[in-house]
């Protein structure tokens, strides 16, 4: 594995970093289980796009570990498997819940394709839109 370097997002930059995403998100809530190199876990993520996902969890890791992930998308029996890196915490507020944001670093080019087409149909089967 290789090292990667990331720049913290302090907490109270945690407002500002949605406007950081390159990538829109969609709301669905998908369990995720993730380890990292001491331990196995099993959260659930509501917040997933093609560049990463949240993983809400009372006890998060700190920026730069590396976490292995795999996960179901909704209407498929495929698994999803990838490599990300913890880039923000969150210790939680009324308009965040706690938890870590992973950017992926090892996903290929078609699951990317199905998570981004996923958010895309969501979007558009939500009412108003």
């Amino acid at each position: 594995m290789s090292k990667v370097t990331v720049q913290e997002v302090h907490e109270e930059d945690a407002a500002a970093g949605a406007d950081r995403r390159r990538s829109a998100r969609a709301d669905l809530i998908v369990r995720v289980d993730y380890s990292t190199v001491d331990e196995i876990f099993s959260e659930f993520t509501r917040d997933i796009n093609e560049g990463g996902l949240f993983i809400e969890t009372e006890k998060p890791s700190q920026p730069g570990t590396e976490v292995m992930m795999q996960f179901h998308l909704p209407a498929t029996d495929e698994r999803i498997e990838t490599v990300g890196v913890v880039v923000r915490v969150s210790t939680g507020d009324a308009s965040m819940p706690s938890g870590m944001g992973i950017e992926f670093e090892e996903l290929s080019h078609d699951d990317r394709k199905r998570i981004n087409q996923i958010i895309r149909d969501l979007r558009s089967s939500r009412p108003g839109r």
